[in-house]
Parts: structure tokens; C-alpha cells; sequence
């Protein structure tokens, strides 16, 4: 049986956004002081991107390992209560984000993502932006 009774459990689930978060945060501050510049989430294309970098036709997606379920991370786990409704949601998330990174391919955007896991290492992520964006 779940351990947190649901009103609590709902007031946790309200807090998760899917802008602006930590991980998102760190990787704007370092593209930022490698001097690119980017624009926020556009609407109009598949998924909003976190970044996009229209000029290089390049985009970043920074994803949560748990909810994107990074292959081979220790977040990217499904959890023990409520198997049935976990498991179709984060795979719903997986397959969402395949088909929208199809299309942006198809758009011709380059993409780069980036896992919340991988944010701890500052300038192994530096130079992978370096690498993928250019300089």
C-alpha cells in the first residue's frame, strides 16, 4: 500500500513542473557562459524544446531521468506501488518524446538531450554543448 496518504501524494505531484527545473536551469547558465544565446521552450515545434538555437537549426531537450526513463539510470526506475498506472504513464513519456524527436529530424533540427544525471558533471556537459553546437 502506498506510505503517503493522497492528498499529500497530490500536493507533491502539483510541484513538478516541466519548465524551469534545477537540471534545466544549470544547462542554460553553462550555454550561457559558453556565449550562446537560445530561445525558451517555442511553442510550435514538437515537444518544446528547452533550447533552441534557430540560426545552427539545433535544439536541447533537458530530461528528468525518472520521467523520461533514462536507460541504465538508477532514477529512471518504475515504482513498487501502482505498477499499472506508473508503467503506461512513463511509457506514454518515452514514446512521446521518440515520435516528437522524429518530427523535429524530419523539420531537419539537430537535438541534443541532455539527463538530469549528467548535469553533476559541469564541464563534461560544457564540453559535450561545445561539441554539439560548435565554437
Amino acid at each position: 500500500m502506498d506510505t503517503v496518504p493522497a492528498d499529500k501524494r497530490s500536493e507533491i505531484m502539483r510541484r513538478i513542473t516541466s519548465k524551469d527545473t534545477k537540471p534545466e536551469i544549470i544547462v542554460r547558465r553553462i550555454v550561457h557562459s559558453l556565449g550562446f544565446r537560445y530561445r525558451l521552450h517555442k511553442k510550435e515545434l514538437p515537444g518544446k524544446p528547452d533550447l533552441v538555437f534557430s540560426k545552427r537549426r539545433k535544439l536541447m531537450f533537458v530530461h528528468g531521468c525518472f520521467w523520461h526513463q533514462h536507460d541504465g539510470c538508477k532514477s529512471s526506475h518504475i515504482p513498487k506501488t501502482r505498477r499499472s498506472y506508473w508503467k503506461p504513464k512513463l511509457n506514454r513519456t518515452v514514446f512521446r518524446d521518440r515520435e516528437n524527436q522524429a518530427k523535429l529530424r524530419e523539420l531537419d533540427w539537430d537535438i541534443l538531450v541532455i539527463w538530469e544525471c549528467e548535469v553533476r558533471e559541469v564541464q563534461q556537459i560544457a564540453k559535450k554543448i561545445i561539441a554539439f553546437l560548435g565554437k
